[in-house]
């Protein structure tokens, strides 16, 4: 035991533990958000912070934080959507976002001023570890002389110095990243201080170039943080039991903040009337609701509310209708070109369930099959304005074999069943258009799936289980590198 290393160790340990305070406490005072599913009080999920950002166009944020692998901070800065702003609308943002970063150097001021008390905590860990060794000394020099009162003592400080382990383990690993935040915050200051710099020796046109770059890139930074590979998914969380034993229910990812509306559609055929319920929480307590009347009756249950509008399959077809609750109206529908529908290549519960609609946290989805793909599962990205196919990705698992499945940040996830025992086992990665075979316990609460959809925002899966509406955590693992940003 040397106590030089020893020393070494506890100021790794009071660095990582400044690390962990920043990551508690430095996201309120700079309005950094993390999205996390859990269970208010009275059993009413927590939905107050999403993945995408309530009203981008409105002004430049900070938004999120994240650390790769090996330690290094990254900062992601949302801007807002390009607009027709004025000069002066622009300088007002960037003088905003200005204020941020000079909010989060204020923060890290902070952390010196605490690191200064946690030193004091190191010289008194330090002189209990010289304590410490020089009883081991006396020990050495005089063992068989209270042997016993000498070994009492050292149990004693051993006891007290035992919380300091799980620290030193926990923490030491992450000792440099208030210097690497350090270094984002002055790097981001920099380029703002640029930016205000030069916005007078710029053309508008040329600025407005310079900022659309700049909004391309933060906004795939954020993306980045968003997404990862699923991991994990938690137990089912049990928010109503109503409705007969298929159907779907669901809430918008892309819904405005305060905007908490819940969709619901019982049967997966030969109906047309879509309940509206205010929030979540009337939804659970309450049988109160707006009643929508579809212009035609849905198939299956993949069905997806994005942006406002409810995307269906009609009933008997291969149509894609967009559906305008604000206007009541058709807004744009397209067939799906090949699919299979009634019952042609549905999952393996049946149910005209041949074309699921999906959001993830890139956009619109269709998951359905082909006669040209031999019955094996066709994943098409949709512009969700027009409802055309952006890309296609073949793959190789049969339709009918799948008991149910959902989109993550571009990757198909599906599940080996939809009764009894379930789990996810099959994935297809559609930015590099390759699968693996997977291990996902999923718990099949009551039995029979017939809806199984995530939302980004909530970052859960929403699930029809048997006449029970069910919510699923889900956990993404994630690795940043800093060349990719």
């Amino acid at each position: 035991m040397s106590v030089p290393l020893l020393k070494i160790g506890v100021v790794l340990s009071t660095m990582a533990m400044i690390t962990n305070w920043m990551s508690q406490t430095l996201p309120s005072l700079v309005g950094l958000n993390t999205t996390k599913l859990a269970a208010a009080p009275g059993g009413i999920p927590d939905r107050s912070t999403g993945v995408l950002p309530a009203n981008p166009e409105e002004s430049w944020q900070v938004y999120s934080s994240a650390q790769d692998s090996e330690g290094r901070c990254i900062c992601t800065v949302v801007a807002p959507q390009q607009t027709m702003c004025s000069r002066d609308a622009r300088t007002k943002q960037l003088r905003q976002l200005l204020e941020k970063v000079q909010n989060m150097t204020q923060s890290i001021q902070v952390l010196d001023q605490r690191t200064q008390r946690d030193l004091q905590y190191v010289e008194k860990m330090e002189n209990q570890l010289r304590g410490l060794e020089s009883k081991f000394r006396q020990v050495e020099e005089s063992h068989k002389q209270n042997i016993a009162k000498q070994y009492k003592a050292i149990k004693a400080k051993m006891e007290e110095l035992r919380p300091l382990i799980p620290v030193l383990e926990e923490y030491k690993a992450d000792a440099k990243l208030v210097l690497q935040f350090k270094e984002e915050v002055q790097n981001l200051t920099s380029v703002l201080n640029e930016l205000q710099e030069e916005m007078g020796a710029y053309d508008y046109e040329e600025l407005q170039n310079r900022v659309s770059n700049l909004e391309e890139r933060l906004r795939a930074c954020m993306q980045k943080l968003a997404c990862g590979k699923l991991t994990g998914i938690s137990e089912p969380v049990t928010i109503k039991t109503s409705g007969s034993r298929f159907g779907s229910w669901m809430t918008d990812p892309l819904a405005p903040e305060g905007d908490t509306r819940v969709w619901y559609m019982d049967g997966y055929h030969n109906n047309r009337f879509v309940r509206e319920y205010k929030s979540m929480a009337d939804f659970m307590t309450s049988d109160n609701f707006t009643s929508h009347r579809l212009p035609h009756p849905w198939s299956g249950t993949g069905q997806v509310v994005y942006n406002g509008s409810i995307y269906f399959n009609k009933f008997q077809s291969h149509i894609i209708i967009k559906f305008d609750f604000k206007t009541s109206s058709i807004s744009k529908s397209r067939p799906l070109d090949y699919a299979g529908y009634n019952n042609m290549y549905h999952y393996s519960w049946g149910g005209h369930s041949d074309i699921d609609l999906m959001v993830d946290e890139g956009g619109l989805w269709a998951v359905y099959a082909t006669n040209q793909n031999a019955g094996n599962i066709v994943i098409s990205k949709l512009n969700p304005n027009t409802l055309q196919i952006i890309k296609s990705w073949t793959t190789n698992h049969p339709k009918r074999s799948a008991g149910e499945a959902f989109m993550i940040c571009g990757t198909l996830y599906v599940t080996n069943g939809y009764s009894g025992g379930t789990k996810v086992y099959y994935a297809f990665h559609t930015n590099s258009s390759t699968y693996e075979y997977i291990d996902i316990p999923f718990q099949n609460k009551y039995s029979h799936i017939s809806m199984l959809d995530y939302n980004p925002k909530d970052r859960a899966l929403y699930a029809w289980n048997n006449g029970h509406q069910v919510l699923y955590n889900v956990t993404l693992f994630h690795v940043i590198r800093s060349d990719e940003l």
